[in-house]
């Protein structure tokens, strides 16, 4: 691409960070690499982007992406670490494929190869941009997986059904911020401590809204914070969650709740040796689903004390840097 119509596009994407609420003074990253479908950009498809950028790189590269719609499979890999991909418009920048289980046909882990945008690079930032596996109600159809460390989520839509976020990898720590993302089975599941903050999570059929496979000894699991749960208008029987695995971990705090969320709350998938493994807890939970004195024995109302500890910082914290949730 000529260099002055890069700087014109570079202009252009300063001002939609004002329109869309992203302060100018605190986004320090410069676009490196502009992808547009009618061929304005330095590439015509995101993957194609990614794979002419430098492996292991000792500055963060930064990939704009203009509007449009882009269908395709795309995957960071392990050797793209510090990306950050940032769309036009959240609503108008879309990345849909439509991969599910059966179409994938290898056999019982089919579910993992079916994400529409998968991170496997550490330090990566997604945003301003729409999510979307379009295979429809067919199963497992993963829209986002995330297999690292220290990845940053915000407003973004991520649309799917059945197993639409993926968050994974013992001991990684993942962040969501003003993401709206809805499905209908498990579809916020996986392993990762993951912190959703002010998020939406739409329900679109009476199931579960998350099925955490926390491992033994982590300290967090999904934790979400000030997010709204809303639903389709025919879905009132949702659960917040149920056990993948038998140390799941799953919190809401200061979580408005719609009516659709069943008073029980949570589910044991028939599997009564997580009664005492699972930490199902909520604190200050508001709305019509809240039906506090109704939920499973087994669950918790977090005390003022042990609320104190699930604060973004404490959760996300890791060895490597304390404040990398509050990168641009």
């Amino acid at each position: 691409m000529q260099p002055l119509f890069k700087l014109f596009f570079v202009f252009l994407f300063l001002i939609s960070l004002q329109l869309y609420g992203i302060d100018n003074n605190s986004h320090k990253e410069e676009i490196d690499f502009i992808v547009a479908k009618d061929g304005s950009g330095d590439y015509t498809s995101i993957q194609e982007a990614i794979n002419a950028i430098k492996s292991f790189p000792y500055e963060r590269i930064t990939i704009f992406i203009k509007k449009g719609t882009y269908h395709e499979k795309v995957k960071i890999y392990q050797w793209n670490p510090m990306l950050t991909i940032i769309g036009e418009s959240k609503e108008e920048t879309i990345i849909e494929y439509n991969d599910y289980f059966d179409a994938i046909g290898l056999g019982r882990n089919s579910t993992f190869h079916t994400a529409t945008l998968q991170i496997d690079a550490n330090d990566c930032i997604v945003k301003n941009l729409t999510i979307s596996n379009s295979a429809g109600p067919v199963g497992q159809a993963i829209s986002l997986a995330i297999t690292s460390n220290r990845v940053i989520v915000e407003n973004c839509n991520i649309n799917g059904n059945q197993d639409t976020v993926y968050v994974a990898g013992e001991g990684n720590k993942q962040y969501f911020k003003n993401c709206y993302i809805e499905g209908s089975t498990d579809f916020i599941f996986g392993q990762a401590t993951a912190v959703f903050n002010n998020c939406i999570l739409h329900s679109k059929s009476d199931s579960y809204i998350t099925a955490a496979s926390t491992p033994k000894g982590i300290g967090f699991g999904l934790v979400f914070i000030n997010c709204r749960l809303t639903a389709a208008t025919n879905v009132g029987k949702v659960y917040l969650g149920r056990p993948w695995r038998v140390y799941a971990k799953t919190v809401f705090i200061n979580c408005n709740m719609g009516q659709h969320i069943l008073p029980k709350g949570w589910d044991d998938w028939d599997k009564p040796d997580t009664h005492q493994k699972t930490l199902y807890a909520e604190y200050n939970s508001t709305g019509l689903g809240k039906n506090i004195t109704s939920r499973v024995p087994w669950s918790h109302q977090l005390t003022k004390e042990q609320y104190k500890v699930y604060t973004v910082k404490n959760i996300l914290k890791t060895d490597q840097d304390d404040k990398w949730y509050l990168k641009p």
